[in-house]
């Protein structure tokens, strides 16, 4: 029985310190790949040292609250996925929209992810319309693929049909007094995404 409760101890101890090592946070898939057992996480779990933060989604209790629980949590579930539309022009400080879900950029022929909660949106996108602008920022130790602020504001005029022009204007202006201006990069992601002559008259206005 002793040895029994040693050993128990000594898993427990381990997968802890195999979670710190890890910035806190693991899906379940991750965690049986460093060879923690199921039953370890949920004696981890029952015994409130780790939260649940979605389904196969856990965190060590003892660190600060998270800053941006949505992100993190979509980018642990969806690893592929990338921030996109509303949810990156948010980020970015580029809209006053405040987002209701997580918006999601996928590549075509992804499998649709199953996700509770947070809520999520996904655009679907292909070719460097997809891959182009991908920034990595990293938010509570979690790693975050978010689209930078010119594919944020060109995705918006590329999904205006479905997003409205207006959350498109807004965010070019509030990109055309941003710090990092470029109007060159802003355009070289407007051809890719075929929107040029979308967004040329509304950035000449401003310029």
């Amino acid at each position: 029985m002793q040895a029994d409760t040693m050993s128990k101890k000594t898993a427990t101890e381990e997968a802890i310190t195999l979670f710190r090592e890890q910035g806190g946070t693991l899906r379940t898939s991750e965690a049986l790949r460093l060879g923690i057992e199921p039953r370890t996480l949920y004696t981890l779990r029952d015994a409130g040292t780790l939260e649940r933060l979605a389904r196969g989604l856990y965190r060590l209790a003892d660190l600060p609250p998270l800053s941006n629980p949505d992100l993190v949590i979509v980018a642990r579930k969806i690893p592929l996925g990338v921030v996109c539309l509303v949810s990156a022009l948010a980020f970015h400080e580029l809209t006053t929209q405040i987002p209701h879900a997580v918006d999601v950029a996928l590549e075509s022929g992804s499998t649709r992810p199953r996700l509770a909660f947070p809520p999520v949106r996904v655009f679907w996108f292909s070719g460097a319309a997809w891959s182009e602008g991908i920034e990595m920022h990293q938010l509570d130790d979690t790693p975050v693929r978010i689209y930078g602020p010119e594919k944020s504001v060109v995705d918006a005029f590329k999904f205006r049909r479905k997003l409205g022009i207006d959350l498109a204007i807004e965010a070019l202006k509030a990109y055309r007094t941003h710090s990092g201006f470029d109007v060159n990069k802003l355009l070289h992601n407007a051809r890719i995404c075929r929107v040029e002559q979308v967004i040329s008259p509304y950035l000449e206005a401003l310029l």
